[in-house]
């Protein structure tokens, strides 16, 4: 029987904030360099004797997470997406309800964790069906390395297989003193990574969460193709728990086991202060990316995303740049990094939610300059793409082909624009943007008028199913 790797992708984390947001959040990013989270959990979960991973996203994401699929080659994976947020329960529901066999193994595993030791997560994995054979839901442990306040930690019973046991007790997050008496008898924290036949795991749900198993059962019942994707209907799925799968189902359960995973180089990079961790440093203990000039600097991780940055006669830092944003923070407080973007949220910043470059299904548009009555963006296509057709009410636009060649609706009309050509579209008339061409089209648009909001948009027809 083959493995059925259910990879999480709902999260909108802001706690890399400023380098992660809300609309483009920790799981498609690369912190450490190289793929983004989610394709690395997505290759390391692509391998003989198991089935093609299973994606379960926020609809926001939906494109760029097909995007970064097909960038590493993995096309066939499907992409169930959730219509609102509702936490791991309904979502890991979601999944198992979608799988025909009843003896299949899922493993549900978070799209945003590094692990370094492929091969010990393999042989846990081996461990884990034992247990699971005995009608066990495994959670993967592993050996703390400080008294850390962040993680749940657990408590092993007796040995139920090799290297698998029974759990006696689940502690959530303790504070600083508790962690340290947990760290003197045996635990673990908990990985968020979870292995069972999906027989079992969707009984457990029934137990505990009878109202998620119907509803999460409704709407994979009701679930309709949308190009890539598998889209649920939201009045099915709303109506599900908003609860974690640790509160709602597995510290209430007696089906729970932990596998240890010894060495497993593992990390949820939850902090700065992990990504430096785990960063390559110079002799000074410094990580340094991007445009930055230090100078009697140590132990710090210095970042930017396009500004010079210069920093002096500082140690133990934490410095993100961004094009909007600058976060500098003490390493022992980049926890904290949650109260800014709180404060964000309450004050409506949107900062919190958006670079200034924003992804979008056609490419992305990237905010240049605004002014009273003018805003100027940049604008780029993907070949063979196109944006809806639609109409703003408050804003006429000029748009000046830079690189390739546009291919312009107008109300009723048809033209191509060329390197170096713009064209003017009046206010409350309906209009578009292809690339017909190869090669990425790059446009400046300057935009004028009363309103320069974002929601001053009323979509006609849209090839991504966005009307």
């Amino acid at each position: 029987m083959k493995i059925q790797p259910v990879i999480l992708c709902g999260g909108g984390g802001t706690r890399l904030w400023p380098l992660s947001r809300t609309s483009y959040p920790k799981q498609l990013l690369a912190p450490l360099g190289g793929l983004s989270l989610l394709q690395q959990t997505a290759q390391r979960l692509s391998k003989p004797g198991y089935e093609m991973p299973l994606i379960i996203s926020n609809e926001q994401y939906r494109f760029l997470v097909a995007e970064q699929m097909h960038e590493i080659g993995i096309t066939q994976s499907p992409i169930i997406l959730e219509p609102c947020a509702r936490n791991t329960a309904p979502a890991m529901a979601l999944a198992a309800h979608s799988i025909k066999d009843p003896e299949t193994y899922i493993l549900f595993s978070p799209s945003d964790h590094q692990i370094i030791n492929s091969p010990v997560l393999d042989q846990a994995i081996q461990d884990a069906k034992l247990a699971a054979d005995q009608g066990k839901i495994v959670v993967f442990g592993i050996s703390p390395d400080g008294p850390k306040t962040g993680y749940g930690y657990i408590l092993p019973g007796s040995e139920i297989a090799p290297n698998v046991f029974g759990v006696q007790k689940f502690v959530e997050k303790p504070d600083k003193e508790k962690a340290q008496e947990l760290l003197e008898s045996p635990c673990y924290w908990n990985s968020g990574i979870f292995f069972a036949k999906a027989n079992v795991f969707l009984k457990a749900v029934q137990d505990h969460l009878p109202d998620t198993f119907s509803h999460a059962l409704a709407a994979i019942q009701n679930a309709k193709p949308d190009l890539d994707f598998i889209r649920v209907p939201q009045e099915d799925f709303e109506k599900c728990d908003n609860i974690s799968i640790d509160y709602g189902v597995i510290e209430k359960s007696n089906c729970i086991a932990v596998v240890i995973c010894q060495d497993i180089g593992w990390s949820d990079i939850g902090t700065w202060q992990a990504v430096w961790e785990l960063n390559t440093k110079d002799d000074n203990g410094n990580a340094i990316i991007g445009d930055v000039i230090a100078q009697d600097v140590k132990n710090s991780y210095i970042r930017s995303d396009g500004l010079l940055v210069s920093v002096i006669g500082l140690e133990n830092l934490i410095i993100v740049a961004s094009s909007d944003a600058i976060l500098v923070a003490n390493k022992a407080n980049a926890e904290k990094v949650k109260e800014i973007t709180t404060h964000l949220r309450h004050n409506l910043r949107s900062e919190l939610d958006f670079h200034k470059r924003v992804y979008r299904p056609w490419g992305y548009y990237q905010e240049i300059d605004l002014g009273e009555r003018f805003k100027v963006k940049r604008l780029m296509l993907k070949s063979l793409s196109k944006t809806s057709v639609q109409i703003h009410y408050h804003r006429a636009e000029h748009w000046v082909v830079v690189t390739g060649t546009a291919k312009v609706l107008i109300g009723d009309k048809t033209q191509l624009v060329h390197e170096n050509e713009s064209i003017y579209i009046p206010a409350g008339t309906a209009h578009s943007v292809e690339n017909p061409g190869k090669i990425d089209l790059h446009l400046i648009e300057v935009q004028s008028g009363s309103y320069l909001g974002e929601d001053d948009i009323v979509r006609l027809k849209d090839i991504y199913g966005r009307v």
